[in-house]
This record gives C-alpha cells, sequence and structure tokens, in this order.
C-alpha cells in the first residue's frame, strides 16, 4: 500500500525474505526490482555468471544459485545481513524458483533434500524443477543410494524433471550408473516397496488406490455371471489347469480372486511416460520382449505371436497372482535393504541362456521366462554386444513398474561398459518419452552396435518422441557416413542429428560377426532439419552423403567438419547435390577443411541466394590466395543480400585484411549482414582501430542506416597495446555488439610469425 516513491527507496533496504514477499507490490506500482537482485549477486556471489547478457530474471537466478551453494555447503548466510533473517529458511523460500540442479561427490545434496525435515523443499522442486545433473560423482554407500532412490522417484516420477545429464566420471560406480538410468526411464519396483519417509511413498498409494477401486468398478460392472460365463467356457475347452493354480486355491486364493488379481495387472496404465500421447497401436512379432518395457495391455498379443510364450501363459497368470499377494501382504512393513539391489543386479549363472535377477530361484522357472534374453530384447548377446557369465549391473525389468520417465538423457565423460551399454540398450528399446540423446565420449567402441540395437528396437514403437540424436567420441568403430545411415534409416522422423569422432579406429571395419554394415541401408524420406558430421580425418565422399541429402527435404542447417576433400572436383559435386536436393538450406558450416584451393566453390558458395549463414572456420582461406580473391568474396557479399551471417574465423586475416572488409558495408552495399565473426585471426589493436573508423565512414555515408548488429573477436592480438584496443572496442560498441575475450596473445607467437 505504500506509494511509489516510498516503495522505491525501501526495496534496496529489504532483507531477501522480504524483498521476495514485496515482489508484487513491486510489480503493481510499475518497479523493476531487478538492479537489486543483480546488486545481490554482485555482493554475496561475487562472480560474473556465464552469459550474463542472457540473463532476463535476476531474481530467479540469484534465488536458484543461492539455492545450489546452501545445499553444498558453500555459502554462510550469516556473511551477509540481507539472508541473516530469522524468517528466512534459505532452502524452503529459494526451492520454488529452482529450476535446474546439480548434484556432486558424495550426493551429499541429495542425502540433505531425502531428510524428512526437508519434505517441504522437494514437493516444491518437484514442482518446479526442469533438469537434473550430475556431476563429477564418486562411489556411494547403500544410505546415500536409497537417499538418491528418494529423491530421483519424487522428482522424476512424480515430478517435473524432464532432463538428466551427467558429466565427468572417469571411474562410473557401475550399480550407481545403472540407478540413475533406470531411474529416469521411468523403471522402478512397485510403490509398496519403497519406503518413504518411513512409509510406501504415499503418491503410488494413492495410483494403487484409484487403479484398485477403477478396478472394482469393472468388475461389478462386468458382474459375477460374465466370469461364470468364462470360466465355463475354458472348462469346456478342456484346458488342464496348471499346478500352481491349485496350489493357489490351497493357499486361501480361490478362482475368482486369481483372475482378478491377473486382471488387476492387465489394467495398470500402460508401460510409457504420462505425458506421451496415449495413443497405441500393437506392437510387432518380431520385437515381443516384456522386460523391454511392452505395454501390459500388449501382453495377450505378445503371447499370441510367439508359440513358446503361448504355453507359459497359465504359468505367466500364477507367477503374477503370486507376485501381488506377496505384495498385498508385505505392505505397510519396511523395505529390505537388500530390495534396493534386487531390481537393479540381476547374475548371469554360466551355461544359461538367461541373465536372472537375484531372487530368481524363488520364482521358479516363470521368471527365466522374462529375463533379458527373452525374444525380440534388443540386446541379448549377439556379435558386438556380447554376455559374460557372471556379470553384474545388468538391468532387469522383469518385476519393474513403469512411472515417468525424462525426455533428455545426456552423458559426458562417462565411460560406458559392455555390461551398461547392454542395460543402457534395454532401456533405450522402449524409453518412447525420449526426444534427445546425447552421447558424448563415452569410450563406446564396439558397444556402438549394442547402442544402435537399442535404438531400432526403439524406433519400431509408434509412438517414439526421438527427435535429437548426437554421438561423439574419441575413436570411431564404424565410418562417419555408415552410421549416419544406420541411425537415419531408423529415424527418418529425427530433427538433429550429430555424429563427431575424432581419430578413426586402426581396427574399423573388423565389425563384430551379426553387425552388417548399414551404409546399403535404404532411408526413407525424413524430417532431418540440421545435421553435424565431424569426420575423424576421413575423406568427404559426396556419394555416400548423396543418399543422406535426397532423403532430407527439409534440411536446414549442414556442419561438416575435419574432412579430407579427396580431389578438387569433389567440393563442386556437394555444392552442386545441396543445390538440387536441399532448397531449404538456410546454415552451411564448413570447419578445419582445406579449402585453400578452392576459391572458385567458396565463392559460389557465397553467391547462394537462399543461404543466410556461412560458416568458413579454420579452413586456410588465405593461405595461397591472392589480393583479387578477397576483392572478389568483398564484392559478393555486397551483391548478396540474403546473407546475414558470415563467420571467418581461424583463416588469418591479419590487419589489412580486417581493415578491407569493412567495404562490405560501404555505400553501394545491398549486403544484409549483421554478424561478422573474425575471431582467432592475428588481428591488432591498430587494425582493429583503422577497421573501426573505415566502418563509422561508411556508416555516416549511408546516413547511419546499417544493418550490421554483431562482431565477434575472440582470441586476437588485442592485449599488444591496450590503450589502442580499448579506444577501438569504445567505438566499435558504438556501432554494434562486440564480443570479445582477455587472451594472451603470447601463446600464438609461433602463429604470428607465420604471417609477417
Amino acid at each position: 500500500a505504500l506509494p511509489g516513491h516510498l516503495l522505491r527507496g525501501l526495496l534496496p533496504l529489504l532483507t531477501v525474505f522480504r524483498l521476495e514477499r514485496a515482489e508484487g507490490a513491486a510489480r503493481r506500482a510499475g518497479l523493476s526490482t531487478q538492479p537489486i537482485w543483480r546488486k545481490l549477486w554482485d555482493d554475496v556471489m561475487k562472480t560474473r555468471p556465464p552469459n550474463s547478457e542472457n540473463i532476463t530474471c535476476w531474481r530467479k537466478k540469484f534465488l536458484e544459485t543461492f539455492f545450489s551453494n546452501v545445499l553444498h555447503g558453500v555459502l554462510d548466510i550469516s556473511s551477509d545481513w540481507r539472508l541473516n533473517d530469522h524468517h528466512f529458511s534459505p532452502l524452503l523460500h529459494s526451492s520454488p524458483h529452482v529450476s535446474q540442479l546439480t548434484l556432486c561427490n558424495m550426493l551429499q545434496g541429495a542425502v540433505e533434500l531425502a531428510a524428512e525435515h526437508n519434505q517441504k523443499v522437494l514437493e516444491n522442486l518437484a514442482g518446479s524443477l526442469r533438469i537434473l545433473k550430475f556431476q563429477h560423482l564418486l562411489s556411494s554407500d547403500q544410505s546415500i543410494r536409497r537417499s538418491l532412490v528418494l529423491l530421483l522417484h519424487r522428482l522424476i516420477h512424480h515430478g517435473s524433471v524432464s532432463q538428466v545429464s551427467m558429466y565427468s566420471w572417469p571411474v562410473p560406480d557401475t550399480v550407481l550408473l545403472v540407478l540413475i538410468l533406470s531411474m529416469s526411464a521411468g523403471f522402478w519396483r512397485s510403490g509398496n516397496a519403497l519406503v518413504y519417509h518411513s512409509s510406501p511413498c504415499g503418491l503410488c498409494r494413492e495410483e494403487d488406490k484409484a487403479q484398485s477401486q477403477e478396478s472394482a468398478q469393472e468388475r461389478a460392472e462386468t458382474g459375477p455371471r460374465d466370469e461364470r460365463e468364462r470360466s465355463d467356457g475354458g472348462n469346456q475347452k478342456g484346458t488342464p489347469r496348471a499346478p500352481e493354480e491349485t496350489n493357489a486355491e490351497v493357499n486361501g486364493c480361490g478362482a475368482d480372486a486369481r483372475l482378478n488379481s491377473v486382471l488387476s495387472g492387465l489394467r495398470n496404465p500402460p508401460l510409457r511416460n504420462q505425458a506421451c500421447n496415449e495413443a497405441s497401436s500393437k506392437v510387432p512379432c518380431d520385437h515381443t520382449s516384456f522386460q523391454g518395457g511392452s505395454s501390459p495391455r500388449y501382453l495377450s498379443d505378445q503371447l499370441s505371436c510367439n508359440p513358446v510364450l503361448r504355453k507359459t501363459r497359465r504359468r505367466l497368470k500364477s507367477a503374477v497372482g503370486k507376485k501381488r499377494r506377496c505384495l498385498r501382504q508385505r505392505r505397510g512393513s519396511y523395505a529390505d535393504p537388500e530390495d534396493l539391489y534386487d531390481f537393479v543386479f540381476t547374475v548371469a549363472r554360466e551355461g544359461n541362456s538367461g541373465l536372472l535377477d537375484k531372487n530368481s530361484t524363488t520364482e521358479g522357472e516363470n521368471a527365466e521366462n522374462w529375463t533379458s534374453s527373452s525374444p525380440g530384447s534388443p540386446c541379448t548377446g549377439h556379435a558386438g554386444c556380447k554376455k559374460r557369465g557372471g556379470s553384474a549391473g545388468i538391468f532387469s525389468l522383469k518385476a519393474a513398474r513403469r512411472f515417468r520417465s525424462v525426455s533428455t538423457l545426456e552423458l559426458f565423460s562417462i565411460p560406458l561398459t559392455g555390461e551398461t551399454c547392454r542395460t543402457l540398450s534395454n532401456l533405450l528399446s522402449s524409453w518412447v518419452s525420449l526426444e534427445n540423446l546425447v552421447l558424448s565420449y563415452n569410450g563406446l567402441g564396439a558397444n556402438i552396435f549394442c547402442i544402435l540395437s537399442g535404438l531400432r528396437a526403439l524406433s519400431r514403437h509408434s509412438d517414439c518422441h526421438l527427435r535429437v540424436v548426437r554421438v561423439s567420441d574419441v575413436f570411431s568403430h564404424m565410418p562417419c557416413m555408415e552410421l549416419v545411415h544406420c541411425i537415419l534409416s531408423a529415424f527418418p522422423q529425427l530433427h538433429t542429428l550429430s555424429v563427431s569422432f575424432d581419430l578413426k579406429n586402426q581396427l574399423e571395419g573388423n565389425r563384430p560377426e551379426g553387425n552388417p554394415s548399414c551404409s546399403e541401408a535404404e532411408i526413407p524420406e525424413s524430417c532431418l532439419e540440421q545435421l553435424e558430421i565431424r569426420f575423424p580425418r576421413e575423406p568427404l565422399h559426396t556419394a555416400f552423403l548423396l543418399p543422406v541429402l535426397k532423403a532430407s527435404k527439409s534440411l536446414q542447417q549442414l556442419s561438416l567438419d575435419s574432412a579430407t576433400l579427396p580431389s578438387s572436383q569433389e567440393l563442386g559435386l556437394l555444392l552442386e547435390a545441396l543445390r538440387e536436393c536441399n532448397p531449404n538450406l538456410k546454415k552451411l558450416s564448413f570447419h578445419d577443411v582445406n579449402l585453400a584451393e578452392h576459391q572458385k566453390e567458396v565463392l559460389l558458395l557465397l553467391q547462394d541466394p537462399v543461404l543466410q549463414e556461412v560458416t568458413f572456420s579454420f579452413c586456410r582461406l588465405f593461405e595461397s590466395s591472392t589480393t583479387e580473391f578477397l576483392s572478389e568474396i568483398i564484392n559478393t557479399v555486397k551483391r548478396n543480400s540474403s546473407l546475414k551471417s558470415l563467420k571467418l574465423p581461424g583463416n588469418r586475416l591479419g590487419n589489412h585484411r580486417l581493415v578491407a572488409l569493412a567495404d562490405i558495408f560501404s555505400e553501394d552495399s545491398s549486403s544484409s549482414l549483421c554478424q561478422l565473426d573474425v575471431s582467432s585471426n592475428c588481428i591488432k589493436p591498430n587494425g582493429l582501430l583503422e577497421f573501426t573508423k573505415k566502418l563509422e565512414g561508411h556508416i555516416q555515408q549511408r546516413g547511419g542506416q546499417i544493418q550490421f548488429t554483431h562482431l565477434r573477436l575472440f582470441q586476437n592480438w588485442l592485449d599488444q597495446d591496450a590503450e589502442t584496443a580499448q579506444e577501438a572496442l569504445r567505438r566499435l560498441k558504438a556501432v554494434c555488439s562486440v564480443v570479445n575475450d582477455s587472451w594472451d596473445s603470447s601463446q600464438a607467437f609461433a602463429d604470428y610469425i607465420s604471417v609477417m
């Protein structure tokens, strides 16, 4: 109720707690609290946040970082009077503003958040958190893993987390890694086996209660008459009763109870993300792995497709009833600590074709029929994905219940063993909610075939949502273009595909038996909009790229990195193919591709009337060029009104070529160029100042009408004359946005000698 001028003077004097409560009043009075939150950041955090120019809400940025720092014990709230308010609960009051959170090291943050006194904090995070990151994890004990289970169950299965990312884990703990992967995919035991604050998860209990009520209502509507008719019909057919069914009746559970138990299981929600489209289609008979994540509604179809599985229908129904009776008896009791391992681990008995759960001996032969060696499972011991007897960490979905899953999975610098790859493959095979998959520097090697197997199984689901795939590693185990063919032929609905390798594996070509080449696979018409390929110094053969370009009529961005051109005609063939096959191409990028002898093709690219962004990064453009070539580039860009961005980093422009580029904006130019990148080009302060003066002259001649808005100057030699550099930057910033850095040019002395 305070007048605006009084509120304006009061806001900077408030504690964080009071400032947060006054946000609504300030907004109604037309006052912005952003400068106050920015000052709080500078005073409390004492660091410059990355990409600060892109921060739109300093309130959210401060409170989100504040939450993380308090959680990890790196910020003392008594250090600033604005934080020290007895009404202020740091984690509780800042948690609604947290959209991404990083847990690291020994997962101390997970233990704190899973504590009972932070239950309200966890509820807030379940509604606000979207991105969960794990970084530099270490091995953990059982109690820490239990806390992590509670956290993931609440934030993913019953929360809003849509992205899980893991970074820099040189020696991953298999137990912990499999646990995070499986729960991210939505798999875990039934809620009544999961202890949450000394009791079964309340949300799971409510869902089970709702499902039970729905099942009871359906049974009431169906009536006992229909059940008797079905029972009589079954007996008339002379179907023998399995021993397990007889035992169930002896134990006090009659035919009605047994049937209801089975029906209840079949009425469970489908094994897919709740956010996904509920429209379903039948699973093909060639992929009938129940453990791979098929929906219970598909169960009868799967059994009818497979004669071996059809024989075990009776035993399955008995096992389902037995398992549900056991769970009913255990309801309300504490979960045994070993329960946390039973679902994650399976142990392969030597000589067995199946991977059995630790508790599978209590299930008898029924367990053997539903393990990861089921027919149609994505990765079951074929060449390139071989099983080893006695291996641990292989994920079994036999007893799983499917919860909500994340849509983005990112694994950066985490070595994946064969066991972990088989686990990930099985998870991927039914992860229909997955939209973005990033596997970066995981040391896959031959295990890439195992991952591809899981992806191919996933592609058979009509409700698959995968749209972005990024795979990068040090060594390639198969040619880049072959991998592109494999992925794109299975997923024509992809929007973005990125394949990147540093070095070529010397054993490439010696592929495991059973993994034929994909290079000849037919690629259907695709939705691909962005394609990025980093070749491990492989020759760029347009003939291999041509089928991809022809199938990708919607392609808008193409990036080719570290390719070698086997002949002088190859680049011309590529440009011709792009013009014919990809009329919508807007961005074209070459990085570390030697274009010194391809001046004609470079000029043709800059003349393209459709391209809006062209990048020649470290392409040695001017290594053997003449002055005429630079003039032709400038004149070509001046005549091209469609080109918006020209990026020339690492091409040894030097001072004189930079000054010449200012003529792109001369009075007679029809260029619409907005962005120019001249990073890493041996530019000195005096050259930058001369470029600035020439640019100012052209702007004055054009009456101030110029579209140039961004100039990038990273890693140039501006530290050699700080005063001149500051003057040039000051004058440039009056014309456009300048992005540069403080770089020590002494590191580039060798490059300096080469251009003198």
